[in-house]
């Protein structure tokens, strides 16, 4: 099978290092090449605090005492997400990625939309160039005619469910089943730093927050979502009963290379979704195996 290209967007800072770097690692590893894609063709940087551990605390705010962390260190990246983003700060496509507006779907083999919760996500999250490049994306089609595998993790999803097709004007996820950043994972988190670990910065867990009557979670990334969707049922959160169940859902417990029990992805068709740092091992290895699929199988379809 030939050496593909996927593509990866990235916002200008505050991208979750562990969705990105680990995804890029896996690709990489069984053969495939990333390009990356920033507004200003300039490097990306990942949120420091996710890095670091810095700021977490309620202490945080303190620049003699930042250094000192506790809740910081169960929040940030796990240690071999931070080693794989230091291995990912040496890659030249990661130093020197495209444009936005550079971006042409006939380009790549295929997509990957990772996220972040800090607010430097928004420029990604609202930019119309890279939503119409998402959207011309799902509707673009291999040699073989086969449309091309798009995987999106936690707010990457929001991403999709904003990009519109031209042909419907709806949502590209209008009428498939997804999966996202949970409102039970984002208010958990959201609660957490904001009475306890970040209090002075009551919001870093919410990308988008409501105003005066506006239900609470009203711009959560599941509820956003779900609004794109053709039924609330094509969210697709872990199902009660389901093995695992409680290790998936506590957002105390992320999945492992060789551990796949506390993940949860989802798949439709030549779509792959998943939601939070906590499945994406299971989210890059399950995207790896649809493109090897795909792109093997027609392989074997042109020597054939």
């Amino acid at each position: 099978m030939k050496k593909l290209n996927i593509v990866m967007p990235l916002p200008s800072h505050d991208f979750d290092p562990s969705e990105v770097a680990v995804t890029w690692g896996i690709v990489r590893a069984a053969g495939h090449s990333v390009t990356f894609a920033t507004p200003d063709g300039r490097r990306a940087h990942a949120d420091p605090r996710m890095l670091t551990g810095e700021g977490l605390d309620p202490w945080g705010w303190v620049p003699v005492l930042k250094k000192i962390r506790l809740i910081g260190l169960l929040l940030r990246a796990e240690s071999g997400a931070r080693q794989t983003y230091r291995a990912l700060e040496q890659d030249p496509n990661f130093l020197h990625p495209k444009r936005y507006e550079a971006l042409r779907s006939q380009d790549f083999d295929g997509l990957v939309l990772p996220g972040g919760h800090a607010r430097g996500m928004r420029p990604y999250l609202e930019s119309h160039s890279l939503q119409a490049f998402v959207a011309d994306f799902f509707e673009s089609h291999d040699t073989a005619g086969q449309p091309k595998p798009v995987a999106a993790i936690c707010h990457g999803v929001l991403l999709a469910a904003r990009s519109l097709s031209p042909k419907t004007g709806k949502s590209v996820l209008y009428g498939r089943k997804t999966t996202a950043l949970t409102w039970k994972l984002e208010r958990s988190a959201w609660q957490l730093t904001r009475f306890l670990a970040r209090f002075w910065d009551a919001t870093y867990y919410r990308t988008y927050t409501e105003d005066q009557g506006e239900p609470v979670g009203y711009w959560s990334v599941e509820m956003e979502v779900k609004r794109a969707l053709a039924h609330d049922a094509d969210f697709c959160d872990v199902p009660p009963g389901t093995e695992h169940h409680a290790r998936k859902t506590s957002g105390m417990v992320r999945d492992r290379l060789d551990d796949a029990r506390a993940a949860w992805v989802v798949r439709d068709s030549h779509y792959l979704s998943a939601r939070w740092p906590g499945d994406v091992h299971t989210f890059a290895k399950a995207y790896v195996a649809m493109l090897n699929a795909q792109y093997g199988a027609a392989a074997l379809r042109a020597n054939g």
